[in-house]
Order: C-alpha cells, then structure tokens, then sequence
C-alpha cells in the first residue's frame, strides 16, 4: 500500500462524506418547490418547459398514475431512439458514414439507455453517430436518471404524507431533476474535462500514419465480402499489413460526464473510462470516479430530509458506506495477491491501464457496480478471481450500495421495509417505519421488488448456459465462463451495465434476452417502489411508542447489513460457488479458464 494511494482514498471518501449534506440539501430544496441559488437563472425556463409540455405544476398523480406516466414517458423514448438509430445512415452529423443499425441491437440500445443501464453490445466509435450519440443516447443519460431520481422523490412523499391519495407530478419532478441538478453538474464538470484534454469536437476521424508498421492476419474474403472457407471448414487467413491507425474524435466530453453524474456508464468509445479520450489523466480519473457515486450519495441525505429525520439518512449512509468498503477491501486485497500460475508477479497490470493502476482499478470497479453506473477504467475480466467476486456481488445485491441516482436508495429502502417487518415479527408487534405501519402487504411487494431482478439473473443465466447458442459467445470456459454470463444478467436485470469484457452480447438471443431482463429489472421494480409509496401515503401516521425499533442507530444498521447479505448469499451464494470461488480453487492448484 502506497503513501499516495492512502490519500487519495481519505481525499475519495472523505470529500463523499463531506459533500453529500451540501448536495444532499440543495436537492431537498429543489424538490420542496423551495427557492433555491439557481431559482432566479432557471425559475423562466422551468415554467417554460411547464407551458410547453401542457403541465399543471401543481397538479399532482396518484401513484398508478404516476407509475402510467414513467412508463408511457419512457416507452416513447424507446421507440425513438430506436428509430434514430434505424435511420443515422440518412441523417446528418455521420462524418463516418456510419450504416443504419440493425433491430436487435438498435432494439437492446434503446432499451438499456431508457432503463439507465446502458448496456453496450457494440463499439460507439464505430457504430453510432455524433447525432446518435448526442440527439439519443446523450438524451437518455439524462432522462432515465431524472426517472430514477422522480420515483425516489415520490417514494419519499408517501413515507411522509398521512391519508394523502397523490404522490407529486412525475412531470414536475423528472423536470426539476434535470433542470437543477443533472444539467449544472454536467456543465461544470465537462468543463473540467474537457480541459484536461477529453475530446469534444465533431471533427471527422482522424488517420495517423504507425511509426512501426506491423503484419497481421485477417480472414481472407470474397467479391461479396463473405468469408472463404478452406477444406477443413475453417475460414482461411491472410496476412495484412497494417500501416496506419484510425483516431476517433466526436463530441465525447459531453457524453462522459453525464454517464458518470446519471450513473449510466455508457461511453463514447468502446473503452469506455479506459480510453485516453474519455479520461485522459488520473486527475479525469478521479473526477469520473467520483462524479459516479456524488449525486446518489447525496440523495441519501436529501431523503433524510424529505421524511424529516436526518440521523435515519445518515444510518443507511452508514449501511451503503460499509458495504462498498467491505467489496473494496476484498478485491483491493485478491488484487494484490500474486497469481501462482504466472510465476508469482506483482503488480497485476494485465487489463488495467498504467495510468491509474490497481488501486484505482478496483476502487473504480467496486464503486461502478455499487452504485449502477457501470461505467469502466479496467476489464473486469481481467481480474483475480475473488477481486471478479466483489463487482458480481455488489451488482448481485442489486447495486444498492448508493445505487443509481434514486434506484439505489429505493432498492435499499426494500430491505428496510422488510428488515422492520422481520425486527417488529420477533418482539411481537405490529412493525413501524417512520410513523407508518408496515404489514404484510408492504412487505410482499418489497420482495418482489427485491426478487425481480434476482429471478431474471438465475433464470436467464440457466438459459443462456442451456443453449448453444448462449455457450457460443463465450471466450473463456469452466467457471470463468459461468462469471462472464452471471455477470451479464446481474448487470441487466439490476440496471448497471457494466460487462466482464469476454462476452460476445451482440448476437440475437442475448441482445433479446438481456434487453427483457433490462425492462422488468426496471419497471418491475418501479411498479412495486410506487405500490408500496401510494399505500403508505394513504396510510395514518402513529407516534412512536416504546416498543417502536428505532431506525436510526448502530442496532438497525447491523440487522439492515445482515439481511441485506443474508439474501443476498442465500440467492447468490450457490452460483458464486460455481464461478469465481471455485475457480481461485482451481488456480490455487494452477488451473485458469
């Protein structure tokens, strides 16, 4: 462990901390309708979205109509950037003259940007437009963020109300997220990145000529451009000189920042956080790795408020906090561990730029899929088998550690519920969270909420594992290649994105599958999130008496740990054992897959 990596990771956490009351604050006055520093710039041009959309600010939903808003909003934009994406060949910003893109893939794009996943089974620099990219995908980094960040906003007004039948305005509160909070942050921020060298221009692709030219070989093609087989059926090879290299340019710093602040992690370029031109520097780095986790950390706070009970806020902070340590340390250390079968070298740099190391690797990894951003600096597949462990299993306790903006919380907010329910059962009272009785009803449908996505991940994984054409994609076999598709569902059905970087996605079953596992991962969820906001909000507030469980100390935070890991390895544990335990086992004895 080295002096500077200490400081950073004090700087990293304690800036986190420091932060999120101020942020946290704003945010709650935003959402209250109250005046804020920016009211006077962004007041004009709120209303005017009002009167252009035909909204009625002060006209509020009940909780199914404001689930049908989030639905029909988002499948609207589904079908457009889908068509957007079916049709950049004829439109304009295409300086590469990129090919429409094909249904399926158009299709999960869509789907994975709306649903703030932003799963990517392509390469961007080589498939989307600049106006894809900006008018599309862009777009959506904002809007599916701003959706998250409503339904926690309305889950927190029906903790609040008492014999109320609304919830707020979906419009009102999507309008507000992106207006005061998603917007500014993406200015400044991209700002700085674009200062520290990140490309943003929508200059054609540049050709650099290689200072050491190299062979290689290609699959040799006919005059139709297929394939030519030789006599054993393989395709034959033939060798190309390569002399030159393409330099891929677009307006990326615009893009980068908003995948970070919206955890949504699609990236410009297929290297994602990887690539020089979307983090250039460790100062980049650091940005992009804390501009991921601020805004939901922040929204901690911010619900705090909302309920009006601050050290409550700061017990699930707490909650959230320790389990991104407990993954960190986990894999900072099996990171750090030397590999028997290479011959016992350290540092293990293979998958990992050099620029930022292994301790930022693992800390930008752990974070990525704790919050549901799924941006990437390093190849997760790359890593030591225990240090793959710790991003599967933070995506597989559905990315609650902060979360998405607003998804984490709300997911978190689940196994409160449920945490009660099972406290107030074991001293044989009615259970109680602040102020409202929570009864078998609540607490059904928080488990489905919880199970929705745990049942696409093992469902489409034994799907995918049963069929050759779920096998086929895979680089890497034994329980590697078992980690490479439970990773791929876990990081679908929970909305994060990110990939473990040895799966070929872009084929017709997973772009379908994954694409489904992505919708009700989402939705299904908000479906049961809003239930559950609109019961309690018609329900009466009762004082808290002696026998209430107190929510808000060292007591309820260890029981909400436990049962978050308790269901988490009861659902998981079994898989885990197939994939990445079993194979640090193997390569203990000097095997690797």
């Amino acid at each position: 462990m080295k002096v500077h990596e200490i400081v950073q990771l004090v700087l990293y956490f304690g800036l986190l901390i420091g932060l999120a009351p101020l942020l946290g604050g704003f945010m709650a006055r935003v959402f209250e309708g109250k005046r804020t520093f920016l009211s006077g710039i962004l007041g004009p041009m709120e209303k005017w979205v009002y009167r252009l959309g035909g909204v009625k600010a002060d006209e509020e939903m009940s909780w199914k109509r404001y689930f049908l808003a989030v639905l029909i909003f988002n499948v609207v934009g589904l079908v457009t950037l889908m068509a957007l994406e079916m049709t950049q060949g004829w439109l304009p910003l295409n300086p590469q003259h990129f090919p429409n893109v094909p249904w399926a893939l158009a299709l999960n794009t869509a789907i994975s940007f709306i649903t703030n996943t932003n799963w990517q089974a392509y390469m961007g620099e080589s498939t989307m437009s600049y106006l894809t990219q900006m008018a599309g995908l862009a777009v959506h980094n904002f809007l599916s963020a701003a959706t998250g960040i409503a339904i926690l906003i309305a889950l927190a007004r029906g903790l609040k109300r008492a014999s109320a039948k609304t919830l707020g305005s979906f419009w009102v509160d999507l309008t507000r997220a992106t207006l005061y909070v998603l917007l500014p942050l993406a200015v400044v921020f991209s700002l700085v990145l674009v200062s520290q060298g990140v490309v943003q221009n929508f200059k054609p692709y540049a050709t650099a000529n290689l200072v050491e030219p190299y062979t290689t070989q290609i699959p040799k093609t006919d005059d139709k451009g297929q394939p030519v087989n030789g006599p054993d059926g393989k395709p034959l090879m033939v060798d190309q000189k390569v002399e030159t290299q393409v330099i891929p340019l677009g307006p990326a710093a615009s893009q980068i920042i908003i995948k970070h602040l919206g955890t949504n992690g699609g990236g410009f370029f297929g290297q994602n956080s990887a690539h020089p031109f979307e983090s250039p520097t460790p100062l980049t780095n650091f940005i992009e790795m804390f501009g991921l986790i601020v805004i939901a950390a922040s929204l901690v706070y911010t619900f705090g408020l909302l309920v009006g009970d601050k050290r409550h806020a700061w017990c699930l902070f707490g909650v959230m906090l320790a389990l991104l340590l407990g993954s960190f340390a986990l894999a900072w250390w099996a990171e750090t561990r030397p590999n028997p079968v290479l011959g016992n070298v350290q540092s293990l740099l293979e998958g990992k730029e050099q620029r930022f190391g292994v301790m930022n690797s693992v800390l930008f990894a752990v974070a990525t899929t704790g919050t549901s951003c799924g941006a990437v600096n390093s190849m997760h597949d790359s890593f030591m088998p225990l240090a793959g462990l710790a991003p599967l299993w933070n995506l597989m306790l559905g990315c609650i550690v902060f979360g998405g903006v607003g998804a984490g919380l709300y997911g978190i907010l689940m196994h409160v519920l449920l945490t009660v329910f099972i406290a107030g059962l074991m001293v044989g009272r009615t259970p109680e969270y602040l102020g409202k009785k929570i009864q078998a009803w609540e607490a059904t449908w928080a488990v489905v909420a919880i199970l929705i996505p745990n049942f696409l991940i093992l469902l489409g994984s034994a799907v995918a594992c049963s069929m050759p054409t779920g096998l086929s994609s895979l680089n890497n076999g034994g329980p590697h290649g078992l980690s490479e598709i439970f990773y791929a569902y876990a990081s679908c059905a929970n909305n994060n994105g990110s990939a473990f970087a040895g799966l070929n996605a872009n084929t017709y079953f997973y772009n379908l599958t994954l694409g489904t596992a992505m919708f009700i991962g989402r939705f299904g969820v908000a479906f049961a999130v809003l239930a559950i906001a609109g019961h309690l909000a018609a329900k009466k507030t009762v004082p808290s008496s002696p026998g209430t469980f107190p929510t808000n100390g060292l007591t309820f935070a260890c029981v909400l740990f436990g049962v978050i890991v308790i269901i988490g390895a009861l659902t998981f544990f079994p898989a885990l054992c197939m994939g990445p335990i079993v194979e640090h086992g193997l390569m203990l004895g000097g095997r690797v897959f």
